[in-house]
């Protein structure tokens, strides 16, 4: 009985000091050296007229190799263009046509702000988040000078029963006119962009698309309390595997290239992310590197495509800004999905959130009631391994008093004292780990639950009742974290209780370290626990008149 209760002590001590341990790390390692305050304001209220920093001085005159696509354009400083569908708000920058901001309108940046939408991409004077794109032929650089294209308007939008939205940017330069065209479609967070080039020169031209996501290492301003460091950097999926991800310090020391056959390039942050798709028919060239200022570029380049004389080609790809909805990320790339990252116990986390999403689908409209019966659907389909554990707790309960007694009577010879313990405990039956091992064995389960919950977009501002406002955040009294201690001492109560004083003391203070743990849980994890404790509480109870009735 002591093995068991030391060992259940030591397990759930083990998660909780890793939790900690994991968020003082994440708030040591990524803490800005900015002002968070200062720059959520700055991202919210600078003006969409935001300087080009990019643009370079590239005019090209005379002939020009063959295969080598011209660095277009001489670079100017007109407005930005803005465009707005039912999901985006964006700006492009003519001068390269790159995608300098975007604004989520589905998500807000604070769930009492329902005015300013979250922002995912932004160029401000103090954080640099930018989606580029260009064509490059021979050695040319994806960066490498931003040619300067006109549009038809200013400002585009996504009409009332329109599917979708075309915004053309074009240039022509030495006999080559280039359309660099975006698509947008209704309820959509994936672009399209495609270079449409018009080879009007005497000689074949080389041409590829390109595409990177340029950012420095800020952190964006993140509340998941104590246990959680979210990942923020770069990902990409590899010939050796699936989901390959590096933080900005693994970037700085150990930059990577990867040629593979489709693939994808995202940088990921907590809840959302952006991703360049290539064509997945192609063998594309990923980079991730750092390239100076702080800054680093996840990118990707793409075949060439030759274009005769006189004929036109056609180069094209994808770029997702948005929330980290698992179905849409299947549908667009193979693995992309892994960006939603539950951990090592992904294999028990997915499946799951897919139980969780169906139940709110189907059966109740609300988040914390899904949540709610996810644990009864868990506890059910667990019940024959916590009946096993439950059942061996009771009979330790009830030969209580018996081992109490042989503890008194041999106090001064523990040898003899575990050979009558284990004489008792063949006579009765009684497995000393039969009460711990079932107990242990769903610890994963937890744990999957745990990280499923952590990185479920759809729980983020999403409420529950009366004062659970947003499942992902701490709940604001503390009310749900005192429920949580109170079951967990009730569910005491009903399990045996420990003959050494010692360890009575420290079962006794377990609620209340749990308690002060889970004040800063996701309200979430925090309703799961407490549901979990609740139906707990009612097997404990079954199980202990069962093996009353068994032994009358």
């Amino acid at each position: 009985m002591d093995w068991q209760r030391y060992t259940l002590v030591g397990g759930i001590a083990a998660v909780l000091l890793a939790l900690v341990y994991q968020w003082n790390a994440f708030k040591e390692q990524h803490a800005p050296a900015l002002d968070q305050k200062t720059v959520v304001h700055q991202q919210a209220t600078d003006s969409a007229t935001l300087p080009s920093s990019e643009v370079q001085a590239s005019a090209t005159t005379g002939d020009l190799p063959e295969g080598a696509v011209p660095e277009v354009g001489a670079p100017a400083q007109p407005k930005l263009i803005r465009v707005d569908t039912d999901t985006l708000s964006l700006l492009i920058d003519p001068n390269g046509g790159d995608i300098v901001k975007v604004a989520l309108r589905d998500y807000y940046e604070k769930i009492d702000t329902p005015d300013r939408p979250l922002i995912l991409l932004n160029q401000t004077r103090s954080h640099t988040y930018v989606a580029k794109s260009g064509l490059v032929g021979g050695q040319g650089n994806c960066s490498a000078g931003r040619p300067a294209f006109s549009s038809d308007a200013s400002e585009y939008a996504l009409q009332e029963g329109k599917d979708s939205l075309i915004v053309d940017l074009k240039q022509t330069q030495n006999g080559i006119g280039f359309t660099k065209r975006f698509t947008f479609t209704r309820s959509e967070y994936l672009i399209d962009i495609a270079y449409l080039v018009d080879n009007g020169r005497s000689k074949p031209l080389l041409a590829g698309i390109c595409g990177e996501i340029v950012r420095d290492s800020l952190e964006p301003p993140v509340d998941v309390g104590i246990g959680m460091a979210p990942f923020l950097g770069a990902a990409l999926h590899t010939s050796d595997e699936n989901y390959y991800k590096q933080d900005f310090e693994d970037i700085a020391k150990k930059p990577t290239t990867e040629s593979i056959t489709g693939g994808w390039v995202a940088m990921v942050q907590h809840y959302f992310l952006s991703a360049w798709v290539p064509n997945q028919e192609e063998r594309n060239t990923f980079t991730l590197q750092p390239i100076g200022n702080g800054l680093y570029s996840m990118g990707f380049t793409s075949p060439q495509l030759r274009i005769e004389p006189g004929q036109q080609g056609t180069v094209a790809t994808s770029f997702y800004a948005g929330p980290k909805d698992v179905y849409r990320l299947e549908e667009i790339s193979p693995y992309l999905d892994l960006t939603v990252d539950y951990g090592w116990l992904w294999w028990l986390a997915k499946p799951m959130f897919r139980v969780l999403n169906w139940i709110h689908e189907h059966i109740v409209d609300n988040w914390g009631w899904s949540i709610i019966l996810l644990t009864v659907f868990i506890k059910a389909l667990l019940y024959p391994l916590s009946a096993a554990g439950l059942k061996s707790m009771a009979r330790m309960r009830k030969f209580a008093p018996q081992m109490k007694k042989l503890q008194e009577q041999y106090k001064d010879n523990r040898q003899k004292l575990a050979e009558e313990t284990m004489k008792l405990y063949r006579r009765e039956k009684i497995n000393p780990v039969g009460g711990c091992l079932p107990i242990l064995l769903q610890m994963p389960v937890f744990i999957g639950l745990y990280w499923m919950l952590m990185e479920t977009v759809e729980l983020r501002h999403a409420p529950w009742i009366g004062w659970i406002h947003d499942l992902s955040v701490k709940d604001p009294y503390f009310l749900l974290p005192v429920v949580m201690g109170a079951s967990m001492w009730l569910m005491q109560k009903l399990q045996p209780q420990p003959t050494d004083p010692t360890q009575a003391k420290i079962m006794q203070l377990m609620p209340i370290m749990m308690t002060f743990f889970f004040l800063w849980f996701p309200a979430g994890l925090v309703l799961y626990w407490i549901a979990n404790n609740l139906i707990s509480i009612a097997q404990t109870w079954f199980i202990n008149k069962q093996v009353e009735a068994a032994s009358k």
